[in-house]
């Protein structure tokens, strides 16, 4: 495990190598298990360089660790490349950031207040 500016990377620990065809998803081990504090949370997200290169990403991204999780970090990989995808023993295959959980109190009104957006959208406010 290495540390970064904002968060740590996360290590394949299978015990052979291992390979993630074309469209495939596959849930890695790591070997790591934490204790996230309450009030905060893991955020597990793709590593960029997999993605570039390889196609290599996360199909739930970014996939939640929740403080009261006590067993062993896996890392759900989709190969979104079109060739297969080898993953070796202590290969950099994700990020884990810990962050805080901003917890919000919901009040339930007949009507939102407007905005000059308002429901638009998917591309509403440009390129």
């Amino acid at each position: 495990m290495t540390a970064g500016a904002a968060g740590m990377d996360l290590h394949a620990a299978v015990p052979d190598d291992l390979a993630i065809e074309p469209g495939a998803i596959v849930l890695v081990p790591t070997g790591l298990e934490v204790a996230i504090p309450e009030g905060f949370e893991g955020q597990v997200r793709p590593r960029s360089g997999l993605a570039v290169q390889h196609g290599i990403s996360l199909p739930n991204t970014p996939a939640t660790i929740d403080s009261d999780y006590r067993g062993e970090i896996r890392v759900p990989l989709i190969n979104l490349g079109r060739e297969p995808f080898r993953i070796a023993r202590g290969m950099r295959i994700a990020q884990l950031v810990v962050a805080p959980v901003v917890r919000v109190a919901w009040d339930e009104v007949v009507e939102l207040p407007a905005t000059a957006r308002g429901g638009g959208g998917f591309g509403h406010s440009g390129v």
